[in-house]
């Protein structure tokens, strides 16, 4: 865990909102100098209030897995990839741009409650924030003449975060949109899975799956364990589902801070590697080894 993660904290302070939206805007730039900020600057804005309650018409956010730090190492990812694909020659257009960056903010929008919803947490609409944070967007939109013609788009690329969603299937609008979704599930993947805290935030994950009624998880430590085999499977989701598009992040480190590695698949495998140690030979242990970013286990 620690090479990456000094490396990476060097970079950038991933949890101080500000910084992050500053290395977003620092890294659209480098795919267009002249890049009009006005309609990111407003959502980012929009959505720290969302998630803290200070949104009208809504609570705050009380999913301690899906929360803000999720959505903004989410966002940084889909920035860092969509400048990758611009290295590697795809063109994209200020609008395109902003839709992807846009749904990376607002793409688990769908787990805050409305004010009078008071029951549970958000966590109980796991198995269909897809399609609330959907409706979220477009309503945010709803009086927008600059995304009149795509909210369709914004609903395609949503969707492309579902791991139980066919991407095939989408009949996206153009080829670039598709990119657009295929990047933001990997970058929605790179997010949590890079993550520091991504051990200790599981804990959280099984309480939000276990008020959702996902099936397939009896305990903590089941989810703990079934996460190896996660890993596995989502590395060949990259390849065969989602266009092997975490390959434009070699690009992203080399160009912007001249570093030839993927640090998130890096950070991914030792975070693996660290959870196949406390299973193997300390799961008796897991309060204390899950603490080890200091993060409390509830």
């Amino acid at each position: 865990m620690g090479d990456y993660n000094a490396l990476h904290d060097q970079l950038l302070d991933v949890r101080n909102n500000s910084d992050i939206l500053k290395e977003v805007k620092f890294i659209t730039v480098l795919i267009n100098p002249q890049f009009d900020f006005r309609f990111l600057d407003q959502a980012f804005a929009d959505i720290e209030k969302l998630f803290r309650g200070q949104y009208k018409g809504f609570r705050a956010c009380n999913t301690h897995y899906h929360d803000l730090r999720h959505t903004l190492t989410v966002f940084l990812a889909m920035a860092r990839l969509l400048h990758g694909a611009h290295i590697e020659g795809i063109k994209f257009t200020d609008k395109e741009i902003n839709i992807g960056l846009l749904s990376a903010l607002m793409h688990d929008a769908g787990y805050i409650q409305a004010d009078e919803d008071l029951t549970g947490t958000g966590a109980k609409y796991t198995l269909v924030h897809i399609h609330r944070s959907s409706k979220f967007m477009q309503e945010y939109y709803s009086a927008s003449d600059y995304f009149k013609d795509d909210m369709q788009n914004f609903d395609d690329i949503l969707n492309c975060t579902g791991l139980n969603i066919n991407i095939e299937k989408i009949k996206f609008t153009s080829s670039i949109i598709e990119m657009m979704g295929k990047i933001l599930g990997t970058a929605d993947l790179l997010g949590q899975m890079a993550d520091r805290f991504y051990l200790e935030k599981l804990v959280f994950l099984f309480h939000e799956f276990a008020e959702a009624k996902v099936p397939g998880f009896a305990s903590e430590i089941d989810l703990l364990q079934k996460t190896v085999n996660f890993y596995n499977v989502i590395m060949a989701r990259f390849e065969n589902n989602l266009g092997n598009v975490n390959r434009y992040m070699i690009d992203h480190f080399r160009n912007r801070w001249n570093i030839d590695k993927n640090l998130y698949e890096e950070a991914m495998k030792k975070n693996i590697d660290y959870l196949k140690f406390i299973l193997k030979d300390n799961h008796k242990n897991l309060d204390v080894c899950l603490r080890r970013n200091a993060i409390t286990i509830q």
